[in-house]
């Protein structure tokens, strides 16, 4: 039975440049967080994929792989804008039922909607009105008994591909696949699966119940996973999140100890109020540097459990002082030890709950008035670093301390 229709946009990041720039279609385009050869890519056209540049690709490999590749700096906000479109442009066609990233959305089919010759007609229809929207903007469409297979089926034929995955066709289509190709089995889940003697999708299917909790190691995942592998639907479990974190490689400018710790006042800020946002409280702060040579510095301190902004850049401050003598070229700060605020105990004491009542106003201000409309002055050098970045699988916000400004489509500098 078919109950999800699943939209993979394709190449998103990199062909959202190609859309706004027609110069650059057909030919190899890279994203990058930053215009540095230490920078690596966070997207690739399917040109530039042909010639081996992909996600996590080096600068500089980049470039000796691809000689004529175009870089392009991320322009988060822009995919954001184009992520909302795309949503109202298929919720034209079919409603959308949960947005899963910034690429990707699932949509329920009912009634007729679920026999595979009206799911195919719908699925063109998307992608006919995608394309009146956005006309080199493409996607992999891919319909099936859970969003899970769903996925799966949107994977199997890229780019603008259209995969229908009955379960009527269950399992037999399956064991053709690789393990990595199933969404949520990462290098690392492979390898555990290995450790248990599973090298191939075939073997996967003939896991007993209590073999898949034994190698998933959680009776919850390993008869959700048995069940959505032979085309069941099943509520995901509950989540709590568990950090919440920033990191950003540096520019060439701001790699001195003043730029870099501007740029780690400035995560701090967006961390700080990410967490108010979140309505979590921390009890303890990760601070990490890596350096031009290769070395990396890490460096923790535990503290009453807080929200605003001026303690949890009080505590950074001590945990920088210890950091070695070396040029920055990434710094990250990570707040972990997260409870939810209803769990929390606040602080009895007046000056901290100031403390909190100044960055909750801070916070508005920032709101209705623009990013960095204030924020406390160590940050002042970094204002148009750190720009926004989206996870893979939440869409973010706006972020009161994101600079639009900051947002540039240079053509690599080589500096």
């Amino acid at each position: 039975m078919l109950r999800i229709l699943f939209v993979d946009m394709n190449a998103y990041f990199a062909s959202v440049e190609q859309q706004d720039d027609p110069r650059l279609r057909g030919r190899p385009v890279a994203v990058v967080p930053v215009m540095a050869e230490t920078s690596s890519c966070i997207a690739a056209s399917y040109e530039a994929k042909a010639r081996g540049v992909k996600t996590g690709t080096p600068v500089w490999q980049a470039m000796r792989l691809c000689p004529q590749i175009e870089f392009r700096l991320g322009r988060h906000e822009r995919y954001l804008e184009v992520h909302h479109e795309l949503v109202r442009a298929v919720g034209r066609c079919l409603p959308v039922t949960k947005v899963l990233s910034v690429d990707e959305m699932a949509c329920r089919l009912l009634g007729e909607e679920s026999r595979p010759e009206r799911a195919a007609e719908i699925a063109w229809q998307i992608k006919a009105e995608i394309r009146r929207v956005f006309d080199y903007l493409t996607c992999s469409i891919g319909v099936g008994p859970n969003v899970m297979l769903a996925k799966l089926a949107s994977d199997m034929h890229k780019p603008d591909g259209l995969t229908i995955l009955d379960s009527d066709d269950l399992p037999y289509v399956l064991p053709d696949l690789e393990l990595s190709d199933f969404p949520g089995i990462g290098a690392r889940m492979e390898r555990r699966f290995h450790r248990f003697g599973v090298f191939t999708v075939a073997q996967l299917l003939n896991l007993t119940p209590a073999q898949m909790c034994r190698v998933w190691g959680s009776k919850v995942h390993g008869w959700r996973w048995w069940y959505l592998l032979r085309g069941e639907e099943v509520t995901d479990p509950p989540t709590r999140r568990r950090t919440v974190g920033h990191s950003h490689v540096l520019p060439p400018q701001l790699r001195s100890d003043a730029g870099a710790w501007s740029v780690m006042a400035k995560l701090v800020h967006k961390a700080a109020a990410r967490l108010r946002r979140l309505n979590y409280w921390t009890g303890k702060v990760v601070v990490g540097v890596s350096h031009l040579d290769d070395r990396s510095w890490v460096e923790e301190c535990s503290l009453p459990h807080c929200q605003d902004t001026l303690t949890l850049l009080r505590a950074v401050s001590r945990l920088w002082a210890k950091r070695p003598d070396a040029r920055p070229v990434k710094v990250s700060v990570t707040l972990v030890d997260l409870v939810p605020a209803a769990s929390a105990t606040p602080s009895l004491f007046d000056h901290d709950r100031r403390l909190l009542d100044l960055c909750r106003a801070m916070d508005r201000l920032n709101r209705t008035f623009g990013p960095n409309t204030i924020f406390f002055g160590g940050m002042f050098a970094a204002q148009d670093a750190a720009p926004l970045r989206i996870p893979f699988s939440a869409i973010p916000t706006p972020d009161p301390a994101v600079h639009v400004g900051a947002m540039s489509r240079r053509r690599w500098s080589g500096k």
